[in-house]
């Protein structure tokens, strides 16, 4: 038996990488709560304008690596950031304007504003892929290890490897500063208070002296500010492609629901959830169990519940057992 090598690989395979992808999908999933709890319907062109706005940094990234403009060991791609962002922003409020802004005024029913969601969605993917073409894009540079798998052997002497790459250490340090900052501007600055009045009671807030378009916009600058985020930090630890962006609608929304929609605590947590489920389930023990069985148990096959391609199976079960038995989520948040 072999405890500490059987901890440096559930490290290695399992808790470091479910960090970084939990943390991507926290920030995605809470774009989805903040526009759900103070706009009221389910965003469906989430996924694909988190596409596109990863594709102006990717864009700006590629020009100033071009010109040799880099921050040295961390990823250009930081330098591109407020230009992703803002044209995001824009995006969002040209669309909120020439689309969502008609139905808030006439009352539509949630399902209309899905359904023009999913008009912005295909719109979007269409703008993108004319853009950026349907093929992987990678735009990484920098240092690509923090701690390398022989160094880490070298160090410790250890049979077990662990490797930390810049990308997933930037992902969870980026995560982490981005929610601290969320949560202080939802709960110590007046815009802030005013939006989560908003969510809490539309007509009441409205009669307080509440600008509703005023907090409309600021839900669509943060919401824009996380997606973008998000999706850079996406594609610098794995890699760019606009159909993945897509995909990531399902995890995005299965975080939001186990968290509790509407509630950005919840959306966080949620997408710890999804993540740790997502790779405990697809990840093989056999690795790990080697090391803690005694000489002579070693198992035999990958003890894999489900294949690494099942991963979106894992998730969408998930959001099946929370809607059946708890549809309110873990933090008792809006039901669809």
């Amino acid at each position: 038996m072999d405890p500490l090598n059987a901890i440096v690989a559930l490290t290695n395979f399992v808790l470091i990488p479910a960090l970084a992808y939990g943390s991507q999908i926290a920030l995605g999933a809470l774009g989805i709560t903040l526009i759900y709890g103070i706009l009221r319907f389910a965003h469906f062109a989430h996924g694909d304008i988190m596409a596109l706005g990863t594709a102006v940094v990717i864009l700006v990234t590629w020009g100033f690596q071009a010109q040799g403009i880099g921050l040295g060991p961390l990823p250009t791609a930081l330098l591109a950031l407020p230009f992703g962002i803002a044209a995001t922003i824009l995006y969002l409020l040209a669309v909120d304007r020439t689309v969502y802004r008609f139905y808030r005024k006439v009352k539509a029913k949630p399902m209309i504003f899905v359904m023009a969601a999913l008009g912005v969605m295909f719109v979007t993917n269409g703008i993108t892929r004319l853009v950026m073409g349907p093929s992987e894009q990678r735009f990484a540079d920098g240092e690509r290890f923090i701690i390398s798998v022989r160094e880490f052997r070298d160090w410790t002497g250890l049979a077990e490897g662990l490797a930390l790459r810049s990308a997933q250490a930037l992902t969870i340090v980026v995560a982490l500063i981005a929610m601290v900052l969320l949560f202080w501007f939802l709960n110590r600055t007046r815009a802030g208070k005013s939006m989560r009045a908003y969510s809490d009671n539309e007509d009441l807030a409205l009669l307080s002296g509440i600008n509703p378009e005023r907090v409309v916009v600021i839900t669509w600058a943060i919401t824009g500010t996380l997606i973008v985020l998000a999706g850079t930090l996406y594609g610098l630890d794995k890699s760019y492609r606009p159909f993945t962006y897509f995909q990531l609608l399902l995890p995005f929304f299965a975080a939001a629901i186990v968290g509790g929609l509407g509630n950005p605590m919840g959306a966080i947590i949620g997408g710890y959830v999804v993540a740790f489920a997502e790779m405990g389930i697809t990840y093989a023990w056999r690795r790990v169990f080697t090391h803690l069985l005694p000489e002579g148990w070693e198992p035999t096959g990958l003890m894999q519940i489900l294949p690494v391609d099942y991963k979106f199976a894992v998730t969408f079960g998930i959001l099946v057992i929370v809607l059946i038995f708890r549809p309110t989520g873990i933090f008792k948040g809006r039901t669809l």
